[in-house]
């Protein structure tokens, strides 16, 4: 059936996925943002533009949910922002409070220059990074928006991923398009599991679903963008650009006859008659994008969550150690792309162990990014400090400790070097080690902001070769050819304690990420020796995680806020049994 036309009106409404990047706790900003990119859709002819969830306050605000000031002056620039919302509706997620205390996750329907009414989220997430239960209860509400004769229903985030949830209750109340606003943390292949369970939600509730996402960076968070519209049957009607701000415009008409809303429930009548089939522009043309493919994607997400946590923090600058190895000129790369050249210094600090080799491929890294490249030896230092310590040291031979203080003199510079100029201290370690340990407490984990923190090694290297084929290859050819190594003392190859990446990281993929327990590794081909090792090695160094600075989350498990084990802890897997053994 074509559209349902009443003379020369038709149900048609035209819907404005906004989608924006807030900033946690910026209300003043967050509501102007929201008020200019409004006044930009109504003028595109929008009647409806939704906002991403709890676009007032930023996402996730975690405890200032618990300042009754910060609920409050929530609740104040949403009435402050509601006289500038008239011709067109918004949806805008903020923070509810009810007269009992109790806080909602909530968005408020503003129209006609009012507060017209309240969608409080139902299905609060508990799991990963989600702590919704925490400071929130759930609504047990569904209303439904009729505007131009067409009746919305709106749905926040989790309500989505329920099956027989508020989507599916919206459209038995009456609701043609549902609208669901989001603040959706990314990792990879995220994108693909929301595509294809959106669309089995616009199918089942047979109704528009329109998956408006946020975008930006939030501490270890980063919000992907990648806004979506599909059509009762499944079709992908429109896309927003993924990490990056977008308005994305679609016009939805309903097959056929208006939907019938039952008695119970709760209609908001915005405007029941249709609109004028020529009364608004027309849509620019706006042909659906090609996802970004997994490499890419990763990339975009370190870009983007380096550049907000900069800016967000209000810093304009940052340092990063350059040892010429891949992990550093990785972390330059990203920073420089995130940045700009003129805002980020290199210092290479070589020690009496450091290779002629390394120094070279950090100043030609340096030369090809245009970054300034600062050259302060340690030697000296090292020297001193060693002369410090050899009465305390007597008797004793060299060993780690050595090592650790040269990647500690290193960390006491570069943080000289913030603290005198105020860039922010980019560290420069990835997954992989992280997991094991491999890192000095006060040294090379010594910074404010770790872009590689969740990033694999092998991935470091799959993500490099990405970007040098991307645009100019600045990272030198010989930084991926050589043996990684800290060069903390003569021949050393991080080899001599690890095993090779290649089968490290599927280890730690498996326990790390997917739970799984050594039994299970074990049944998956993994070495029995090698997978215990490794997990006594995750397990003993949460007390370094714990002091690591925040990174970028991008994998479906990340330490920090995914991972939440105690430092004090005397839990081993048992060791299977010698009858489990012959089996």
């Amino acid at each position: 059936m074509g559209p349902t036309w009443y003379g020369t009106l038709v149900r048609t409404i035209r819907v404005a996925m906004a989608q924006v990047n807030p900033t946690v706790g910026d209300l003043p900003g967050n509501a102007a943002l929201i008020r200019k990119t409004f006044d930009r859709a109504a003028r595109a002819g929008a009647d409806l533009v939704a906002f991403p969830e709890l676009a007032i306050p930023g996402y996730p605000p975690e405890d200032l949910l618990l300042k009754p000031s910060f609920v409050r002056a929530n609740i104040e620039q949403l009435n402050a922002l509601a006289p500038a919302i008239k011709g067109s509706v918004a949806v805008v997620g903020f923070v509810d409070r009810d007269d009992e205390g109790r806080l909602f996750n909530a968005a408020a329907v503003l129209a006609g220059g009012r507060i017209r009414g309240v969608y409080r989220k139902v299905n609060l997430p508990n799991y990963g990074v989600f702590d919704e239960k925490r400071y929130f209860s759930p609504g047990d509400r569904y209303p439904i928006v009729v505007i131009r004769g067409v009746q919305v229903g709106v749905t926040i985030c989790e309500d989505a991923w329920i099956g027989e949830g508020p989507v599916r209750q919206s459209a038995r109340l009456g609701a043609e398009v549902i609208v669901n606003i989001n603040a959706s943390p990314y990792h990879m292949n995220k994108a693909f599991e929301r595509q294809v369970l959106f669309r089995q939600r616009a199918r089942d509730a047979k109704a528009f679903f329109l998956y408006v996402q946020t975008v930006g960076g939030q501490d270890e968070l980063v919000f992907d963008g990648d806004s979506l519209a599909f059509g009762p049957n499944g079709r992908l009607l429109a896309r927003g650009k993924q990490f990056e701000e977008d308005l994305v415009l679609v016009d939805l008409t309903p097959d056929d006859k208006p939907r019938r809303i039952p008695k119970r429930a709760e209609a908001i009548q915005i405007s029941k008659k249709p609109a004028r089939a020529p009364e608004r522009p027309a849509l620019p043309e706006r042909r659906l994008r090609t996802p970004m493919d997994p490499i890419e994607e990763v990339y975009s997400a370190l870009l983007l969550g380096t550049r907000d946590y900069v800016r967000k923090n209000g810093f304009r600058s940052v340092v990063i150690g350059l040892s010429g190895g891949i992990d550093s000129s990785l972390t330059a790369v990203v920073a420089t792309d995130a940045i700009g050249a003129e805002n980020v210094t290199g210092v290479a600090m070589p020690s009496p162990y450091t290779s002629r080799e390394s120094i070279e491929d950090a100043k030609e890294l340096a030369t090809n990014l245009g970054i300034d490249l600062r050259m302060i030896a340690i030697d000296d230092a090292f020297a001193s400090l060693l002369d410090t310590l050899a009465e305390a040291f007597a008797g004793r031979g060299p060993d780690v400790t050595e090592e650790n203080i040269q990647a500690r003199i290193r960390g006491v510079i570069l943080m000289a070097l913030s603290n005198k100029f105020g860039h922010l201290v980019l560290t420069t370690g990835n997954k992989s080690e992280m997991a094991v340990g491999y890192s000095t407490l006060y040294g090379d984990m010594a910074g404010g902001f770790s872009a590689l923190k969740d990033v694999p090694k092998t991935l470091v290297y799959e993500l490099a070769a990405w970007r040098n084929a991307y645009g100019i290859a600045a990272i030198p050819e010989r930084v991926f050819t050589k043996a990684p190594t800290a060069e903390l003392r003569p021949d050393q190859r991080d080899s001599d304690t690890l095993p090779a990446y290649e089968t490290l990281d599927p280890i730690l993929a498996s326990y790390v990420e997917d739970d799984r327990s050594i039994r299970q590794m074990i049944a998956m081909g993994f070495d029995e020796r090698m997978v215990r090792r490794i997990v006594a090695m995750v397990d003993r160094s949460e007390y370094k995680r714990r002091q690591a600075p925040p990174g970028i989350k991008i994998t479906h498990r990340a330490f920090g806020k995914d991972w939440r084990l105690p430092i004090t802890n005397r839990f081993r897997p048992p060791k299977p049994s010698s009858a489990r053994r012959k089996r």
